[in-house]
């Protein structure tokens, strides 16, 4: 048996966009969204319930339909970090991340031995797989969250780390680490985010964000290959467009 391909690595790779969807709380949600042929499932550890014992069968469910299992978890430590990842997942994704010395923690907790110190034992995603030590690093997405001002003025030491697939520029966060609370769209907040994706690019590095529907176009014009959005948004903006729709048939 071989290791499991993970998709949003490979499409990134490959220089095309990657699709990632959050808001998917069970494995029932994933297989419902499976057909739908995005690339990953951003599983929330951080603001969510995901706790290690549910890994296994979200995981699952992702591996079903061939998209990146993708865990956020709630702080940057090398055994939170490598036990996830023995628990099924294909990815991790750390907030807060803000200087080159915690970037390099997430590459440590990650990866094995010689890039990291991921402690030696074999994911589920290794079982079956005789040379999974061997391939399992090439296989492991990384992606640092870039969400803090401070983040800012590390961030082209932070660009110099290895082995981190997306930089990502996590806009609420941002937003009230520069005192805009709630306020995303302030001007100096947008500016903020723009030129952080383009430092990135500009690195020669992926860079990533949350998208969308009103602004994906914006993003994937200005470079951004890996796209997270959240069901949250499509829900209510179609049960209004239903609502509206029903009562205009009244009138």
């Amino acid at each position: 048996m071989e290791i499991r391909r993970n998709s949003v690595k490979q499409k990134l790779t490959n220089g095309d966009l990657a699709y990632v969807i959050s808001g998917l709380t069970n494995a029932d949600d994933i297989d419902t969204f499976g057909p739908n042929g995005y690339d990953g499932v951003w599983l929330e550890g951080e603001h969510g319930g995901v706790e290690a014992a549910q890994i296994g069968d979200l995981t699952r469910a992702c591996d079903l339909w061939g998209m990146t299992s993708l865990v956020r978890v709630n702080r940057n430590d090398q055994g939170l970090i490598y036990r996830t990842l023995d628990c099924g997942a294909m990815g991790i994704a750390v907030p807060h991340v803000n200087t080159k010395a915690e970037a390099q923690n997430v590459v440590d907790g990650a990866k094995f031995a010689p890039t990291g110190h991921r402690g030696m034992f074999t994911s589920r995603q290794g079982y079956g797989v005789d040379n999974y030590f061997e391939v399992a690093n090439s296989q492991t997405l990384l992606v640092v969250l870039i969400e803090d001002i401070v983040a800012m003025n590390n961030l082209d030491d932070i660009l110099t780390v290895d082995s981190i697939d997306v930089f990502f520029v996590a806009p609420s966060d941002l937003a009230a680490s520069m005192g805009h609370i709630g306020n995303n769209n302030h001007p100096d907040v947008q500016h903020t985010i723009d030129t952080a994706l383009a430092r990135i690019q500009a690195a020669g590095r992926v860079a990533g964000t949350l998208t969308t529907d009103a602004t994906v176009e914006k993003y994937v014009k200005a470079g951004v290959r890996f796209l997270m959005t959240g069901v949250g948004g499509w829900i209510t903006s179609g049960a209004a467009a239903f609502k509206k729709r029903a009562e205009g048939a009244t009138s």
